[in-house]
């Protein structure tokens, strides 16, 4: 199986620029599924810390790049929305954050922020032994023992030591969202009205910030806090 991906088709959220060259480094298997940018490219393309492949293998394999808290040595492990990525030698730490277009971008935060990852809850179902398990946007789970207080398209704060929940923020009008699909991603305001479709269509919200507003479907939205909205430092 080939280890390279086309430019022209690759997903839009990948920071790549598309007609620079034939092809680029192909993500390989992991979270956030076919979204999932692969480590090199935010290492060489994004941020320059590494001019080939080569040069990402070696700085991986010294364990001080850290992806949501575990060193990472495999450069084409797949970077997605909110992960942490630390560089711990370096001292700096970003945080993956959708910007216009949709396309990911990578968000400096201090030391502290980078202690968890935010993430949204897609789904949450029962399992046996009567905990619940929440199924997060980027593919992975959570256990939790009383599944009451969350629901499907609440966001939580994942703590990246122990993998427990540290902050939990409600879906509902009033709450803080940012756009990440859609012709308005990357854009952040308050939701003033939900929109409940009858039937099986999409509901729709109503979202107002301090220069924009617009309204879009609600599953192209994530409840964030606002500590997530730019630089920490």
């Amino acid at each position: 199986m080939s280890n390279h991906q086309k430019r022209l088709s690759v997903p839009n959220s990948w920071p790549v620029e598309r007609k620079t060259a034939t092809f680029t480094v192909k993500a390989g298997a992991g979270p956030h599924g076919r979204d999932g940018v692969p480590l090199l490219i935010l290492l060489r393309d994004v941020l320059g810390y590494a001019d080939s492949k080569k040069e990402a293998r070696y700085a991986l394999n010294q364990g001080s790049v850290l992806v949501n808290g575990e060193a990472v040595r495999d450069e084409q492990r797949p970077i997605g929305m909110f992960d942490i990525i630390a560089f711990t030698e370096r001292d700096e730490y970003y945080r993956v954050f959708p910007d216009e277009g949709g396309r990911l971008a990578l968000t400096r935060i201090d030391a502290d922020a980078a202690d968890g990852r935010l993430a949204k809850i897609e789904d949450k179902t029962q399992v046996p032994g009567g905990e619940t398990q929440l199924n997060l946007h980027d593919g992975s789970n959570l256990r939790v023992g009383d599944g009451g207080d969350y629901n499907t398209k609440d966001s939580i704060v994942v703590s990246n030591d122990d993998k427990e929940i540290v902050a939990h923020f409600p879906y509902e009008e009033g709450c803080l969202v940012t756009a990440v699909r859609g012709q308005h991603a990357g854009e952040i305001g308050e939701i003033a009205d939900i929109k409940v479709t009858p039937g099986s269509g999409s509901n729709s919200v109503v979202v107002e910030g301090e220069d924009t507003s617009f309204e879009t479907v609600e599953e192209y939205v994530v409840v964030i806090d606002e500590n997530f909205t730019g630089d920490d430092e």
